[in-house]
């Protein structure tokens, strides 16, 4: 089956935040890339035993972007719902831009953080820990889930790709 959603990765390797944050950035597109022109009933389908579903991904990882930019690196407040059941009356137009939202403030964050080597405002399990590892750990999630999502977006209409 060919692939329909490809996208090459990122080729920046203009130093670490600029390589971290193109591949974090890339990681996100692909997520959202997995809901484009689908309809509410099939970005709210279940089709695994976990319940999982594409805008249930989305939802998730809004709320990863602002615990984890937010929150720990900017120091606001923990808005993160986490979870991946999309509160009821929440329509897919407003998840899907409440997750476009997280990521923009969390692309002001790490501007405004400005070096990897930036320890978080808030501390995470009591450490320090620095914008390097968040992006680290961010990038893994949304990869992971970004994986999770094509195999959803298949089982719906065929699509495939990154």
């Amino acid at each position: 089956m060919p692939e329909t959603q490809r996208k090459p990765v990122p080729r920046n390797d203009g130093g670490e935040l600029d390589t971290a944050t193109a591949f974090l950035s890339f990681a996100r597109e692909c997520v959202l890339k997995k809901t484009d022109g689908l309809t509410e009933e099939q970005l709210r389908r279940v089709l695994v035993g976990s319940g999982t579903t594409l805008l249930g991904l989305v939802h998730h990882l809004t709320g990863a972007e602002r615990v984890w930019f937010g929150h720990h690196v900017a120091g606001g407040p923990d808005l993160g719902d986490v979870e991946m059941t999309v509160p009821d009356g929440l329509t897919a137009a407003e998840v899907l831009t409440g997750y476009r939202a997280a990521i923009e403030a969390s692309d002001a964050a790490i501007r405004a953080a400005g070096d990897p080597d930036t320890p978080v405002a808030v501390p995470v399990d009591g450490k320090f820990h620095t914008l390097r590892w968040v992006l680290a750990h961010m990038t893994s999630e949304t990869a992971r889930h970004a994986g999770h999502a094509d195999i959803l977006r298949e089982q719906i209409d065929d699509v495939t790709g990154r």
